[in-house]
């Protein structure tokens, strides 16, 4: 579907809230506005422009650190009156250098659990490649190579087997976390990312 404008409704100065968010984690990473040149450049280019309210310019985000954010969605709300940019950041998107402005933690029910846990672990593990560490069980896999590792990957699936068969799901969770583990490093190895096994995920989930 195309965007069309009559159907934004901006306010008295011509601007409206843009949501940008993660596309792969679906984290916010942060809030900026729009006018109607910034969408169409947004369009064009498929990257992120917005409108500072405070310099009274256009903005490209990433023009001077790097950190584009490619849109991948752009959406409208029902009243049409806030856009959300779905988005593949090339880096930090808050100018503190965290990864989303909304690191300010108020309210966390959800102690212990982190849905961006997968990303962050192949970072992690992409991060033990290029950065090695005296010490490191994960550059030891790297060092010994990608049969080692696929030792480890076939040793862990006999593990999960065993767990399930034995009917505990303490077992099972701590052996299949296991595997997880030595599947990012296979593929950190042989670049597979994560994006690319959700990408063939959703092909076959449509």
């Amino acid at each position: 579907m195309d965007l069309k404008l009559e159907n934004i409704k901006f306010d008295e100065k011509g601007l409206i809230p843009a949501i940008v968010q993660d596309v792969n984690t679906g984290k916010a990473l942060m809030l900026a506005y729009m006018n109607e040149e910034s969408i169409k450049l947004t369009l064009e280019t498929r990257k992120t422009w917005f409108y500072s309210r405070s310099r009274e310019k256009l903005w490209n985000k990433g023009e001077t650190s790097g950190n584009y954010q490619m849109v991948k969605k752009l959406y409208y709300d029902c009243d049409g009156d806030t856009i959300l940019l779905e988005v593949e950041p090339m880096g930090p998107s808050c100018h503190t250098g965290e990864e989303s402005c909304f690191f300010n933690k108020v309210i966390d029910d959800n102690a212990g659990y982190d849905k961006d846990m997968l990303e962050k672990l192949y970072s992690r593990i992409t991060d033990r490649r290029e950065n090695p560490v005296d010490g490191s069980y994960t550059n030891y896999l790297f060092t010994k190579g990608v049969d080692k590792i696929l030792k480890k990957v076939g040793e862990e699936t006999s593990e999960v087997i065993i767990a399930s068969k034995n009917n505990s799901k303490d077992e099972m969770t701590y052996e299949i976390s296991d595997l997880v583990y030595h599947m990012l490093v296979l593929m950190v190895d042989r670049g597979v990312t994560i994006s690319d096994i959700k990408k063939e995920l959703g092909k076959r989930y449509k």
